[in-house]
């Protein structure tokens, strides 16, 4: 890597608009920046310019971003990758930073927190460098005793002491030598404490030296005497249990073996973030569920009304048959009746269908969608709790309004959302307006939700699409549904923004091209 301003990077996304402004920042940063539009064609370019630094994005169609990651790990093990990706796919971004991604940046991208990203690979190139040019000199200039080996270190005393990894050295019997004020902090020892009275081996959890020495003797993670990225656990001061992740090297001279360099990564951080995922998307199921709940209920009296229908013209057939005489008159009426049954449970079918839809847990799923009989039928499955709300609804929908490629249950979810949220804001009843256009210039098809609600304030229009963020009362809401669709607007390459006036409603509109083919990252 230059030690000068400059850097190359290659950017690989297969969204030209976003390498476009990833270039022009980087560029007026003086970093010298390559591009490529897929995982393949990057990895090509990665191959024959040796960049510093990739920034590649996870979700790619053909190879995506984890492949990409890994790959060019294969080539160069010491090569910076950092790993774009949206909040919907944090779980991602985790996984990346195990395969020893630099960093990770949230879309959208913004240019301090690009510029904070490459300036954070950067410092960590240069420090693996130096560790590993002092790795070198300690087998190179090892000495007789243990003694004399930490007076050399003393001469590295910046670089190890500045280190944001945790360093320790042993000698040939085990014990430590080198331990830097990152391990001080990690563990809650001082080194007066540990150099010269304290084994290796001694800090490790029960169990967990032996699995060390297996892993470093097996060869398989580094080669003949060398570890990398072993998961492992330390014991603190406290006695608490500290997950970590080591890379170590034993020292020969000759064939003598005479020492050990570990070099020590608190995992803490990064079992926090994993931890703090997971109850994300817990709670944007619970989100999900409480929806569900709202719209079971609903669903409830929208299907009793076609059974008792039924009901009322089995009865009605019962005692026709009853009499003895069937009649041509008779045969006509079962025929109406049993027209009239087969319409009630084709409907009933149908918003039963709709809501296994909606419940349904699953990955993106694109195909083609009609928005029109998208938002008919939200309309319908929402339709018996508006009505008990005295809640008209008006629908504008254009009639030749294209089809665009997506997925029909989670942009249900999104709809059904919206409509949700303005029930919650009607409560003594209102007019909740829907409308679908087409913008034939820019290719773009609008769905617009309107309210006659309480509205919004202006304070806390900006954050209504923050995760967690909400205005009802405790236990009403967990602050997920906007952030939710959000994402799943974004991913379907679109856009939704809000527009409201306190005591005068709320205005939803949803953007997206009609060619959506493929789900963005």
């Amino acid at each position: 890597m230059k030690d000068h301003k400059g850097l190359k990077v290659l950017l690989i996304d297969d969204d030209p608009g976003i390498l476009r402004v990833m270039t022009i920042a980087l560029e007026d940063e003086g970093h010298e920046v390559l591009s490529a539009g897929d995982g393949r064609s990057g990895l090509e370019l990665c191959a024959a310019e040796s960049p510093d630094i990739v920034i590649t994005d996870i979700r790619m169609p053909g190879m995506d971003g984890m492949e990409v990651l890994k790959k060019v790990k294969e080539m160069d093990p010491e090569r910076e990758v950092i790993v774009a990706t949206a909040f919907t796919d944090i779980t991602y971004a985790v996984e990346a930073l195990r395969l020893d991604a630099s960093d990770f940046i949230l879309k959208p991208i913004s240019e301090q927190a690009l510029a904070i990203a490459v300036k954070r690979a950067r410092e960590r190139f240069a420090t693996r460098r130096d560790l590993r040019d002092y790795t070198a000199l300690i087998e190179e200039r090892w000495m007789e005793t243990s003694e004399e080996l930490a007076r050399t270190f003393q001469t590295q005393k910046l670089l190890i002491e500045s280190s944001i990894d945790g360093i320790i050295a042993a000698d040939r019997e085990g014990k430590i030598i080198i331990f830097n004020k990152s391990m001080e902090q990690m563990l809650g020892y001082s080194r007066r404490e540990m150099i010269g009275e304290r084994m290796l081996e001694g800090l490790f959890c029960a169990g967990e030296a032996e699995k060390f020495r297996g892993a470093l003797a097996s060869g398989n993670l580094g080669g003949r005497g060398r570890l990398f990225l072993h998961e492992s656990w330390l014991e603190g001061s406290d006695g608490a249990r500290i997950p970590v992740q080591l890379s170590a090297a034993e020292m020969f001279q000759e064939e003598d073996r005479v020492g050990l360099v570990c070099f020590v990564r608190d995992e803490r951080e990064m079992r926090k973030l994993t931890q703090e995922v997971a109850d994300q998307v817990r709670m944007l199921h619970q989100d999900k569920m409480i929806s569900l709940g709202k719209l079971a209920a609903s669903v409830v009296h929208e299907i009793n009304n076609p059974l008792a229908g039924i009901l009322n013209y089995a009865r009605l057939m019962s005692k026709i048959l009853s009499r003895g005489v069937f009649s041509a008159d008779s045969s006509e009426k079962f025929q109406g009746y049993l027209s009239l049954m087969q319409s009630e449970l084709e409907r009933c079918a149908k918003i039963v269908a709709n809501l296994l839809a909606f419940s349904r847990k699953s990955e993106l799923d694109f195909g083609p969608v009609d928005l029109n009989e998208l938002l008919r039928n939200c309309i319908n499955l929402s339709g018996h709790k508006l009505a008990l709300q005295n809640i008209r609804v008006d629908t504008h929908l254009f009639p030749e309004l294209p089809g665009i490629q997506g997925d029909f249950g989670q942009l249900q979810q999104c709809i059904i959302n919206l409509i949700f949220n303005a029930a919650d804001a009607m409560p003594d009843g209102g007019v909740l307006t829907f409308t679908s256009s087409m913008e034939a210039s820019k290719n773009l098809i609008r769905i617009t939700i309107k309210d006659t609600g309480c509205g919004i304030s202006k304070d806390d229009l900006p954050y209504i699409f923050d995760p967690f963020f909400t205005t009802k009362r405790e236990g009403k809401g967990v602050g997920l549904g906007l952030s939710t669709t959000f994402g799943i607007i974004d991913r379907h390459k679109g856009a939704i923004h809000a527009t409201s006036q306190p005591g005068q409603g709320s205005e939803f509109v949803i953007e997206l091209p009609a060619n959506v083919t493929t789900p963005r990252a």
